[in-house]
């Protein structure tokens, strides 16, 4: 009897078996210490640990892998997570300060709002498709500018890394940290028409502004296949750099802020009274919360904690106290005098300088930009506007449309490859960057800086006047009288 329950088992055993796919009894590869190791020291490089698994055939055996593969790298993720919180602090209060303390008093509350609802806004619209189309892989004849849709409503943008712009931080903490850049950028637009247009106005602007602008430019500048991403894209068009944005914040701010504001107009009486700022205090301090908040921004575009945020950490640090400086000294010439609204003014230009240099350059790079973000922004603010009297209310134009100029342009004549190793990387050699550097760059650097110029100014100008078709873009003069803070909202910043 036991004998014949023994070839019974056997029997059902072997039948089991034989309806296992071969493939599930084969082991898998099993990755050497020497491997395991590599792909640890990968973290520690910013690498991608899968590198080390790759045979003498450039593959990757079948199911091999090791646990450092497709897991976020906690201090790489933690760094992230708090450079987005910081470029977020640079919108909310920090940006909402600043140009709070520099409307008039009965336009406090508008701008806060104008703030909060671009905030919004923008998240909705990056939720939406807005992320998907800036960062996801493009294809067909507008691949390069645009992205696909892959991850329209953040599908699949989850905790695992997306290896295509970093192997160690997760994917929904990168999609994070991008959309607190296309918060801030358009936000920064309405200080140029700050006390004269209505709020629903500016949100329909802002929402049709970010496909025509933002997210093109951002695609073109920082997307896996972009037109003009010169360092990760090795068949990049145009091989430009730009670390954290003078073409993708700066530039496409600046240069639409002058746009919206020739066709916008004036603000009532404008050049006949004086529209001082109503709090020099919440100027500086909505200052100082932007600068702290920029090594989020600056540093934080490594997408690692790594010695190229390090470097970021440092060349920002010294544009920003430079310029600072240098915009009170050149004011102290010019008018015999330095105000607190010219050191903060100052800190701002630099910083919006350094931006897209602050990965490329060392100390004394930025310290060269640092001084030349505080006068030549100085003289737009103070001579360029007087001479063609256009009403840019808190000086976007100047600033970050200079400043994020001049930034690019410096990026190209200064980037070492000393300081960023990614300059002569893989993608670079590909498509003629490495050869470029320090032996005109910056005629690449011109050709990102028109494009980005004509994008801005082009689609700026269409989608204002779409707005002005569609809708009233401006308060009555009573209206403007009064002040935007009962108007459009109805409550007021200050009770006395």
């Amino acid at each position: 009897m036991s004998n014949l329950l023994s070839r019974l088992a056997c029997v059902g055993a072997f039948v089991v078996l034989s309806a296992v796919p071969a493939s599930a009894l084969e082991s898998k590869p099993t990755p050497t210490v020497e491997q395991r190791l590599a792909a640890m020291e990968a973290y520690f490089q910013n690498t991608d640990p899968a590198a080390a698994l790759v045979d003498a055939n450039g593959k990757t055996p079948a199911g091999l892998t090791t646990p450092a593969v497709g897991v976020p790298g906690p201090g790489h993720n933690t760094w992230m997570m708090l450079s987005a919180a910081a470029v977020l602090f640079m919108t909310l209060p920090g940006l909402a300060i600043f140009y709070g303390g520099l409307v008039r008093r009965k336009n406090v509350l508008s701008v806060l709002a104008q703030c909060l609802g671009v905030t919004t806004l923008v998240t909705v619209i990056w939720w939406a498709v807005g992320y998907s189309l800036a960062f996801a892989p493009g294809g067909g004849a507008l691949g390069r500018i645009f992205g696909g849709l892959d991850y329209a409503f953040l599908r699949g943008v989850t905790s695992v890394p997306n290896c295509a712009y970093s192997p160690w931080v997760s994917h929904n903490v990168y999609a994070m940290f991008q959309m607190m850049f296309a918060i801030i950028t358009p936000a920064l637009i309405v200080g140029a028409v700050a006390e004269r247009m209505r709020f629903q106005a500016i949100l329909t602007f802002v929402g049709l502004w970010m496909f025509v602008v933002y997210i093109p430019i951002t695609h073109m500048a920082w997307g896996v296949d972009g037109l003009m991403n010169g360092v990760w894209n090795p068949h990049a068009a145009i091989r430009a750099i730009d670390f954290a944005g003078g073409t993708v914040v700066e530039m496409a701010s600046g240069w639409s802020s002058l746009v919206l504001c020739l066709i916008v107009g004036k603000r009532m009486n404008y050049g006949k009274e004086l529209f001082a700022p109503h709090s020099m205090v919440f100027c500086m301090v909505g200052a100082g919360m932007l600068w702290v908040g920029w090594y989020g921004f600056n540093a934080g575009s490594a997408v690692a904690a790594d010695g190229v945020a390090s470097n970021a950490f440092l060349t920002t640090t010294l544009a920003g106290a430079v310029a600072s400086g240098t915009w009170a000294l050149a004011e102290y010439f010019v008018r015999g005098k330095a105000s607190v609204l010219g050191f903060c003014s100052g800190i701002v230009a630099g910083l919006v300088a350094i931006t897209p240099a602050c990965g490329f350059v060392n100390a004394s790079g930025a310290m060269l930009i640092g001084i030349l973000g505080g006068v030549i922004p100085f003289l737009a603010v103070y001579k360029l506007k007087a001479w063609f009297k256009y009403d840019d209310s808190l000086d976007v134009f100047g600033v970050h449309g200079v400043a994020g100029t001049l930034g690019m342009l410096m990026t190209g004549l200064l980037a070492d490859v000393a300081v960023n190793p990614n300059l002569a990387g893989v993608a670079a050699q590909a498509n003629g960057l490495a050869k470029l550097v320090n032996n005109g760059l910056w005629i690449e650097q011109l050709k990102a800086m028109g494009l980005t110029f004509l994008v801005a100014t082009v689609g700026t100008a269409l989608v204002a006047y779409a707005v002005r078709a569609m809708m009233a873009v401006r308060i009555t003069p009573e209206e403007e009288h009064s002040g935007l803070d009962l108007s459009e909202h109805g409550e007021e910043g200050y009770i006395l």
